[in-house]
C-alpha cells in the first residue's frame, strides 16, 4: 500500500534509481509499492528540475540557511565527515548573528543531499563464497608477439581446487552482524532459519523504534513464499528494503567481502582444509574495524550519485575511486 504524503529523499532516490536502471513505470511501481502516478511525477521532477528532495519549495517559513550558509555548512562537512549533527550545528553557529537549531541543520543537510542518517537505518546482507585455494590467473611469461598460442605459453587452470565455503553476513552503520557459514548455496528453509535466528534479533536490537530497513537481493530463496510470509508477519518491526535487480554497485557489503578475501591471501599460514578456512574467515570478519564499515555506509550518497551518473550501468574504476 502506498504511503501518504510526499516521499522522503530516500524513497525519491529509489524511484529515480529504478527508472534510470531501465525499469518502466509499471515495473517501478510494482517493485517500490507506489502508484504509477507517483513514479511518473517523481521521475519527471528529477528530469526537468533535478529535484530529489521532498522539501516543498513554495510554502512554509523562509529558509534560515541561504546559499552562502549552505556553502559554509558544506565546508564544515568536508572538514569533518564524521561530525555529529550537534557538532555541525555548534560549529556553524560560531560567529553567526542568527543561530540555528539541530532541526534546521538536519533539514538543510537533506536539502543539500546529505542523507547519511537514512542510510544508518539500513542493515545490509549478502552471501559470498570463498575458495580454499584461489588463483587470480595472472601468470607472467616471456614470449614473442607471434607466440601467444604456442602450447608452451599457455597455462591450464584448476577450478575451485580443494572446495570452498559459502557464508552469509549482515552489517549496518552501528555494528557488524553475525557471519553464518552455510556450507552450500542457501535454500529457502535454511534462509528462514537465518532470518529468524540472526536478522530478527539484529533488527529489533539495533532499531527498537521499528525504523530500520533490511536489505537483501533478489535471490530465489529470498523471494520464496515462506520468506515473504515471515516478513509480512514482522512488518511492524522493520521494513524490507525494495531492491533493484542486478544492483551490486549499491550494496556496500561487497567491499567487506573484498576485505576478507585480501586478508585471507595475506595470511602467513594459509588454510589447508575447510575447517581452517572457516576459522580464518570468521576471525577476519570479527576484526574488521568500525571505521571500515562505517565509511562504506557513509559512501552511499556518493554511490547513488555515481550510479545515476552511469545511467544505471556498472560503475567504472574511476567512479568507484571517487566514491571511496
Amino acid at each position: 500500500m502506498e504511503k501518504k504524503g510526499d516521499l522522503s529523499n530516500f524513497e525519491r532516490g529509489m524511484v529515480v534509481g529504478a527508472r534510470r536502471a531501465g525499469l518502466g513505470i509499471s515495473q517501478s511501481a510494482q517493485l517500490l509499492g507506489f502508484s504509477r502516478t507517483t513514479i511518473s511525477r517523481v521521475y519527471k521532477e528529477w528530469c526537468e528540475k533535478g529535484k530529489t528532495s521532498s522539501m516543498r519549495q513554495s510554502c512554509g517559513r523562509k529558509c534560515l540557511v541561504d546559499a552562502r550558509g549552505q556553502r559554509r555548512m558544506g565546508r564544515l562537512i568536508q572538514a569533518d565527515r564524521r561530525a555529529t549533527l550537534t557538532e555541525i550545528t555548534t560549529r556553524y553557529n560560531r560567529g553567526m548573528q542568527q543561530s540555528i537549531c539541530e532541526a534546521t541543520t538536519r533539514t538543510t543537510l537533506r536539502r543539500m543531499g546529505y542523507n547519511i542518517e537514512d542510510w544508518k537505518n539500513v542493515a545490509w546482507s549478502d552471501e559470498s563464497r570463498f575458495l580454499l585455494r584461489h588463483s587470480d590467473g595472472r601468470v607472467r611469461i616471456w614470449r614473442k608477439q607471434n607466440e601467444n598460442m604456442d602450447p608452451s605459453c599457455l597455462v591450464t587452470t584448476v577450478q575451485a581446487a580443494g572446495g570452498g565455503l559459502m557464508v552469509w553476513g549482515m552489517f549496518s552503520w552501528h555494528t557488524l552482524g553475525t557471519l553464518v557459514p552455510t556450507g552450500h548455496r542457501l535454500n529457502a528453509t535454511a534462509y528462514l532459519s537465518i532470518i529468524s535466528d540472526h536478522v530478527h534479533p539484529f533488527m529489533t536490537t539495533m532499531y527498537p523504534s521499528s525504523d530500520g530497513y533490511f536489505q537483501q537481493d533478489n535471490a530465489p530463496c529470498h523471494k520464496a513464499r515462506i520468506i515473504s510470509n515471515w516478513f509480512l508477519e514482522h512488518d511492524n518491526e522493520f521494513t524490507v528494503l525494495k531492491w533493484l535487480p542486478q544492483s551490486p554497485d549499491l550494496n556496500p557489503i561487497e567491499h567487506l567481502w573484498d576485505v576478507v578475501e585480501r586478508e585471507l591471501r595475506a595470511l602467513d599460514v594459509h588454510p589447508t582444509n575447510l575447517h581452517q578456512l572457516q576459522d580464518a574467515i570468521l576471525s577476519i570478519w570479527a576484526n574488521i574495524s568500525k571505521e571500515c564499515f562505517q565509511h562504506l555506509v557513509e559512501s552511499m550518497p556518493r554511490r547513488i550519485k555515481a550510479v545515476l551518473k552511469a545511467k544505471g550501468g556498472q560503475l567504472s574504476l574511476s567512479d568507484t575511486t571517487n566514491i571511496f
